[in-house]
């Protein structure tokens, strides 16, 4: 498969015209129209540079061939896989990247990840909802659109600081400034990255599913997950009662994703297909076969059944034909039919090769531990078909992260004759553990999970679905325990507002935030000097430098 950008000018990636092209372009315009009085070149050039995504699709375009790119160099060195954490709210994404700017500089190879998950529990109008596909379809593009406007404001908000140092500069006749801070411009990266969107099992049959993608695409998603469950019985990743679909049901909904990037011009798009069937049990439908071994017959081969006669045969049986054979496929109460235990591993490599064959471009298997042997033992089965086959993966908080490393070092050092005497396996996650050799190994194994995972089990993306779900309800008991208790106010000022200021929490400037200096500055392009800003000297943010 070819994982080059196609279509994409290099200019698309690295940014648009230099500072002062854009001025050029925009005295050369007003020179034509000398009615549009008070109208500033520079000002113009200014408030293109802060727009510079026009439309979703425009964003879905530039990020697909970003993610393209990023999977061309982790193919060629697996050091390079991408990250991301999912985010329910636009202003939580918006953080993620100014502090990802902040800490490393540049925002190379992280992303965003959209959770249906999030979507559901947080963002439905019918309020919390389990991940079972119930919430509204529209919340999805709603969420797309949100996290990118919120990251074009980022982007906004971060230039109009320049412009407003390079004004500075020049009124001070500091021409090393003022050429050092339009280079700056010139070089600015955009806060604006891929997102991996779950379009969950797609909402529908086919037909929908393609709706739906388009909406997304149109709201900018450049990359769009989707699973092989049956949409009516979706559930949770990490919950039982799981169904899957047979292949031929899933390839029409990746087809349809297929077809919806590329009627909209997003010829980079990406496909990622998700199987459950490591954790799922059941199937709602037998599926169509013509012919020994074709794809029909490998799915049902893994069906519980029981051979049959015209005797045995019970009224209302379904019957297949397996090597010549009349055979019974367990059929429950719920009218779903049951695979044979042991055999969600070979259903997850044949889902994923199938997928790969017929148009994916990323498999996300969900596990039921973060277990690297036991994801690479897949993708090498795989990667013995499709060579450069890669992952997302998804580094679950409904995983117990320290029971199960500890566990895994724990087995480790029985295998291998240590004495674990003094460690009870069952109680591996008490915090008298915490300082010991055992607990320590575990630790330095998860911190390089994702680095060690990308080069054993090829994972080119590890994500966190609902991380800032957990960080929104950690630090909101933290702040209740104190705010309302004894500290009362100290307990905000102390470990909220002092700590925003000396880690350099970019918000401790909320009003700067939201947009008011942009505003300001707005304000004086279109009335002048009678322009009324809030950013003067009585403003209280101005306690904060």
């Amino acid at each position: 498969m070819n994982y080059q950008p196609r279509g994409i000018s290099d200019q698309a990636i690295q940014g648009p015209a230099s500072y002062l092209s854009e001025i050029g372009a925009a005295e050369a315009l007003l020179k034509t129209n000398p009615t549009w009085n008070g109208v500033t070149a520079e000002a113009v050039a200014r408030m293109r540079l802060q727009n510079r995504f026009k439309t979703g699709l425009d964003i879905a375009r530039y990020t697909a061939a970003l993610m393209r790119s990023d999977m061309a160099a982790y193919d060629a060195d697996p050091t390079k896989y991408t990250q991301s954490l999912g985010c329910w709210h636009g202003f939580i994404a918006q953080q993620k990247l100014i502090s990802v700017k902040k800490h490393f500089g540049k925002t190379d190879r992280r992303y965003l990840y959209l959770s249906g998950w999030m979507i559901a529990a947080l963002r439905s109008e019918f309020g919390p909802l389990p991940d079972q596909s119930m919430h509204e379809k529209t919340s999805v593009p709603a969420l797309i659109e949100e996290l990118y406007t919120f990251l074009r404001q980022a982007d906004s908000r971060e230039l109009n600081d320049i412009f407003r140092a390079l004004d500075a500069a020049r009124k001070e006749g500091d021409k090393a400034n003022e050429k050092a801070l339009i280079e700056k411009i010139d070089n600015f990266q955009t806060h604006v990255v891929p997102v991996i969107a779950d379009i969950d099992a797609g909402f529908g049959n086919a037909e929908a599913t393609y709706l739906l993608a388009k909406k997304m695409i149109e709201a900018g998603a450049c990359a769009l997950q989707i699973e092989n469950q049956v949409s009516d019985e979706k559930q949770c990743g990490h919950q039982d009662g799981k169904v899957t679909v047979p292949h031929e049901v899933f390839l029409a909904k990746i087809r349809a994703c297929r077809h919806a990037f590329l009627e909209l011009g997003v010829e980079d798009g990406i496909v990622v297909t998700r199987t459950d069937s490591l954790g799922a049990g059941l199937t709602q439908q037998i599926a169509v076969s013509h012919k020994p071994g074709d794809l029909g017959d490998q799915y049902n081969s893994f069906l519980d059944c029981e051979e049959v006669t015209a005797a045995t045969a019970r009224n209302g049986d379904v019957i297949i034909n397996r090597d010549g054979k009349m055979m019974r496929p367990k059929r429950l109460a719920s009218n779903l039919y049951q695979f044979r235990a042991g055999t969600g591993e070979d259903r997850c490599v044949l889902d994923c090769i199938t997928s790969l064959q017929n148009g994916a471009d990323l498999l996300w298997i969900e596990t039921e531990k973060p277990h690297i042997e036991q994801i690479a033992k897949m993708v090498d089965r795989i990667r013995e078909v499709v060579p450069n086959a890669k992952l997302a993966y998804n580094n679950s908080p409904s995983f117990n992260w320290t029971l199960n490393f500890r566990w895994q070092v724990y087995d480790a050092m029985k295998e291998a004759g240590k004495d674990v005497s003094k460690y009870n396996r069952a109680d591996l996650m008490k915090p008298e553990y915490d300082d010991t050799p055992l607990a320590i190994e575990a630790d330095e194994r998860i911190r390089t999970f994702q680095a060690d995972s990308a080069k054993r089990a090829g994972i080119f993306h590890h994500l966190i679905t609902l991380p800032t779900y957990h960080t929104a309800a950690l630090s909101t008991d933290n702040l209740a325990r104190e705010y309302f208790g004894e500290q009362g106010m100290l307990g905000y000022v102390k470990n909220v507002q002092r700590q925003e200021i000396r880690q350099g929490i970019a918000c401790v400037k909320h009003q700067n935030m939201a947009g008011s200096d942009i505003g300001d500055d707005h304000k004086e392009y279109f009335a002048g000097e009678a322009a009324l800003k809030a950013g003067g000297a009585h403003n209280t943010m101005n306690q904060f430098g």
